[in-house]
C-alpha cells in the first residue's frame, strides 16, 4: 500500500524570460495577488510568489525569469516549468517512491522558497530509475498540519464538492 497521499494541488510554475510580461496578465488582468518573492543563484530563478484562492487551499502561481538566461536550470525554457502537490508525508513518498523506481531531481528532501519542505521528480527516468514526469517537473510539497486537516475533512463531507452533486 502507498504510505501516502496526495492531497491536492500546491502550485504551478509558470517560467518566461521577463516576470513583469507574465504579472501584466496574472496578476494586473487576472487579479492574482503578489503574497512574496524568491531568488536564487543556485536554482537560477527570479520568482514572484501569487497567490490564488484562500486558506488551506489556496493555490501558489510562481512567475519565474532566469537570473541568467544562459545557465541551468532555465527556468524560461519550459512555460509551463513544473506543478506541485500536497502530500501528507513527503519522507515517507520520497523512501517509497524511490522503491518503485522514482526518479528523483537532485537536491533531495530541502526547504522551498515558501518555506515547506519540497523534493522534485525528475522530468525524464534514467536506467537506474526509470520513472520519471515524462518531460514534467513535478514537485512534491510537505502539507503544513492544517492543510492536511482541511483535505481530511472535505474528503470525510461527501456534502461539500462531492462528485455527482447537481445544483439546485
Amino acid at each position: 500500500m502507498r504510505p501516502f497521499k496526495v492531497l491536492g494541488v500546491q502550485q504551478i510554475a509558470i517560467g518566461g524570460p521577463d516576470k513583469l510580461r507574465l504579472r501584466k496578465l496574472w496578476v494586473d488582468l487576472f487579479g492574482l495577488e503578489v503574497t512574496g518573492t524568491f531568488r536564487s543563484e543556485r536554482e537560477n530563478v527570479d520568482e514572484d510568489i501569487c497567490s490564488l484562492g484562500t486558506g488551506p487551499f489556496r493555490v501558489e502561481v510562481d512567475l519565474m525569469q532566469p537570473l541568467d538566461p544562459d545557465k541551468k536550470p532555465a527556468v524560461h525554457a519550459t512555460p509551463l516549468n513544473h506543478i506541485g502537490l500536497w502530500l501528507d508525508d513527503l519522507p515517507a513518498a520520497v523512501a517509497w517512491l524511490t522503491g518503485q523506481g522514482v526518479r528523483f531531481a537532485p537536491g533531495g528532501i530541502r526547504r522551498g522558497g515558501s518555506g515547506f519542505d519540497i523534493c522534485f521528480v525528475h522530468p525524464k527516468g534514467s536506467e537506474e530509475f526509470p520513472v520519471g514526469g515524462e518531460g514534467v517537473l513535478i514537485e512534491l510539497v510537505q502539507a503544513p498540519p492544517e492543510v492536511v486537516r482541511a483535505f481530511a475533512a472535505l474528503a470525510a463531507d461527501p456534502g461539500v464538492g462531492g462528485a455527482g452533486e447537481t445544483p439546485g
